[in-house]
């Protein structure tokens, strides 16, 4: 597997898994019904960000952005969101997506990265990122419609470097 840079040629195989991802409506607060035009947006990042791919040969198993989580006196924070498609997960490309986005924010002078909205109901996704040296640091209760469970609450998550 082979994390790199997204080029435009990219979306026709990430803009599927943002979509499929996107539209389960169970792990992120992007709505359901958005466009295609909206969701590329709303995923690649413009620089000084980054969104990325990782891929095996010419399959795109998943996709992370990171940028500056706020501007101003809070732009000494990064933040970052991953996706993988349904056929590449539990096979460590989350945990590589997200090794290479503490990286990134590292090399370039961020004091810690934030995550503003995990579904506590994600439980994968909560504990890679806990291994990844994430804390949760408090939860909004109730903050997130999962389709099935009801309501759930989204911590905010953060690592310091």
């Amino acid at each position: 597997m082979l994390i790199r840079e997204f080029v435009e040629a990219d979306w026709a195989r990430v803009g599927p898994i943002v979509e499929e991802v996107v539209r389960a409506a169970d792990t992120f607060t992007y709505d359901p019904a958005m466009t295609a035009e909206q969701a590329y947006r709303v995923w690649i990042e413009d620089p000084p960000g980054q969104t990325v791919v990782a891929v095996d040969g010419d399959r795109v198993l998943g996709t992370a952005k990171m940028g500056t989580n706020r501007p101003g006196p809070g732009s000494h924070v990064a933040t970052a969101s991953f996706m993988v498609a349904a056929g590449a997960r539990g096979r460590g490309v989350g945990g590589a997506l997200c090794r290479y986005a503490l990286d990134w924010a590292r090399d370039r002078g961020y004091a810690g990265m934030q995550f503003n909205a995990v579904a506590e109901s994600n439980h994968r996704a909560v504990e890679l990122y806990r291994r990844h040296g994430f804390e949760v640091v408090g939860t909004v209760p109730g903050a997130f419609a999962h389709p099935r469970l009801g309501r759930v609450g989204l911590h905010v998550m953060y690592c310091r470097f």
